[in-house]
């Protein structure tokens, strides 16, 4: 074999090591990428599905204030829009494709806007609430003022009864919020109806420095679609209006007049879908009561 052969040789085996090498090089890159891709993809999965629950959040949202008595027909058609709003977006985002960035970061804006809206039709609605009680209270007033021009001794009478009453609502607790938040049996959070074993209840109770502090027996009624007490048996009784009715759970909670954030459980077996309505009692008051929904 000659030199000349022998260095074509050499030169091909290196050529084929440098090929090799290139090769092995090419692959390496692909099957990183490929992963780094595939653990994209599962993250993009995760925040859609993050998402989902947000806008299913906001959904029962605007279906409890639909339930409410606004007493306002504008008001109440532009809740109306925003919820089916809320629903034609919840049901473009499934269709949406978890590797889709561009559209779920879309739809998360989307969320935000509707959110800020919500927000403000809130407030309208606190704002006619308040207008509302003040124009009881002030028609209240007037039919008083007549009955006094009437009788001076009906007047005090009304006077000194109204006297009590403002002092007994003066002094009453007021529960303000009510949040749901449905758990499975790792009590991790789930919008599943059949993984649902436990509801959780996060409120708050409004500062009111009139309540005399001090222990204080907080009872709960749940009540589910059919009308049906959640949890009733012949030992959960308390008085309210001179009767004794059933409760479903019960808490003890210490009032100390400042604004008091709580949280109770009620275990479940079977969900039933629907609206539900849970009721909050206090010092022989009822304090609070909160409609929400569970569905698939």
């Amino acid at each position: 074999m000659t030199e000349k052969t022998k260095n074509n040789n050499t030169l091909l085996w290196i050529l084929f090591a440098v090929l090799a090498v290139a090769l092995g090089a090419l692959a390496f890159m692909y099957l990183n990428q490929r992963s780094e891709l595939t653990e994209l993809v599962e993250q993009m999965t995760i925040e859609k599905e993050e998402l989902e629950e947000e806008y299913q959040d906001l959904a029962i949202q605007f279906d409890g204030y639909q339930q409410m008595d606004i007493r306002n027909d504008s008001l109440q058609d532009l809740l109306s829009r925003e919820q089916q709003r809320v629903q034609d977006l919840l049901e473009e985002l499934r269709q949406t494709k978890a590797s889709n960035a561009r559209k779920i970061a879309e739809l998360k804006k989307e969320l935000a806007t509707v959110r800020a809206v919500m927000k403000d039709y809130v407030r309208q609605i606190d704002s006619l609430n308040a207008t509302n009680a003040r124009l009881t209270v002030e028609n209240q007033q007037f039919k008083e003022e007549n009955q006094q021009v009437r009788s001076r001794n009906e007047e005090l009478t009304q006077a000194n009864t109204q006297l009590t009453e403002t002092v007994t609502r003066a002094a009453m607790l007021e529960l303000t919020s009510c949040q749901l938040t449905t758990l499975n049996k790792r009590d991790k959070k789930t919008r599943l109806v059949g993984q649902i074993s436990k509801l959780q209840f996060d409120y708050t109770i409004a500062k009111n420095i009139t309540c005399t502090p001090g222990m204080k027996h907080l009872y709960v009624r749940i009540t589910d679609p059919t009308g049906n007490l959640l949890g009733e048996t012949t030992n959960h009784l308390f008085s309210f209006e001179n009767q004794e009715i059933n409760y479903t759970l019960a808490q003890e909670i210490e009032y100390s007049g400042e604004a008091y954030n709580g949280t109770c459980y009620w275990p479940v077996e079977t969900v039933v879908e629907g609206f539900y309505t849970i009721d909050f009692f206090c010092d022989g008051n009822l304090i609070g009561s909160f409609p929400f929904q569970i569905k698939k």
